[in-house]
């Protein structure tokens, strides 16, 4: 797994000139990479969710789009279009721009409910369908989706099947005053991001994200992974619990954790180190439960706290 852990840690250190002092959300987009899955990125305008998309395409080295969600987008705009072509009197078609690396979905809560649907099948599939036509994305393919929790009015807030598409959910966060400090100092010239280059081959990430598959988990800790998910099944504060695309994310996130720190192996903390990534977006607080102020991270974080795990039965 020295290869995995050399990989994000050029990574890691790339972004890093970038983004400053959000290191363990640097370190999630790269699980998501490696385990091909999607990042949902909720927080406040100006924290950098836009530079750090940016910032992971250059260092990869791949192809990056963005797209800015508004009313009025249409499904095509996203997959593609069929046009009409005059010198070969045959229809030809135009990729939209899903036929990219990392394409980032600005302010997806602002796309009407039938455009955010056009991204379901590239994110579970890998796939779009136009005009009866499947055609294949590229590998790797990675949604990073920004929404803003804070501004409701004129937005279509994401339903649970496309929140469940995700492999995560991610905060940002401010700096603190000594990060905030520093990048003021790294923005005195010109911007480092103008500066930025690839460090690793975006082709790779196909062949390492196979390799996640055999990373060891000992039977104790996949108990612990189900026993976790189906405590948010059964919780009186929830509504709706963690889905079995849920366990197979806290399975993967959790194999990926342990080979980016070069371990053929998962511990309790690889594990652990997702779960209020992996989970809390998959359940609905009940009504009740959210006016006495509760929130899904809350009630995973005690899940988590509450839920035992036999440390003498792991096998390494």
């Amino acid at each position: 797994m020295n290869e995995i852990k050399e990989f994000a840690a050029q990574i890691r250190a790339n972004v890093e000139k970038v983004i400053v002092g959000k290191g363990e959300t640097v370190d999630a987009l790269i699980t998501a990479l490696l385990c091909e899955g999607h990042v949902l990125l909720e927080d406040v305008p100006g924290v950098g969710k836009t530079m750090l998309a940016r910032a992971l395409a250059i260092s990869l080295g791949a192809d990056f789009r963005r797209i800015q969600c508004t009313p009025d987008l249409l499904p095509s705009d996203i997959t593609g279009v069929s046009v009409f072509n005059q010198e070969s009197r045959q229809f030809q078609f135009l990729p939209g721009p899903a036929f990219t690396n990392i394409l980032l979905a600005d302010e997806i809560n602002r796309a009407t409910p039938r455009t955010q649907s056009a991204l379901l099948e590239c994110m579970g599939e890998r796939q779009v369908t136009v005009d009866g036509q499947t055609r294949p994305l590229l590998r790797p393919f990675l949604v990073l989706a920004t929404q803003n929790p804070i501004e409701f009015e004129g937005t279509f807030p994401l339903p649970e099947a496309q929140l469940d598409r995700f492999l995560f959910k991610v905060r940002l966060g401010y700096l603190t005053a000594e990060d905030e400090s520093t990048m003021l100092r790294n923005l005195g010239g010109r911007h480092p991001i103008e500066a930025l280059s690839s460090v690793v081959d975006a082709e790779t990430v196909p062949r390492l994200a196979e390799q996640i598959w055999t990373v060891h988990v000992d039977d104790t800790l996949r108990h612990y992974v189900v026993a976790l998910v189906q405590a948010t099944r059964t919780h009186a504060d929830l509504l709706l619990g963690a889905s079995p695309r849920g366990s197979l994310a806290l399975f993967r996130a959790a194999q990926a954790r342990a080979a980016m720190a070069g371990r053929s192996y998962v511990l309790p903390d690889d594990v652990q180190a997702v779960v209020l990534l992996a989970l809390p977006h998959r359940c609905i607080v009940r009504p009740e439960s959210a006016l006495r102020g509760r929130t899904a991270e809350d009630i995973v974080a005690n899940i988590l706290e509450a839920t035992p795990l036999d440390l003498g039965t792991v096998k390494v």
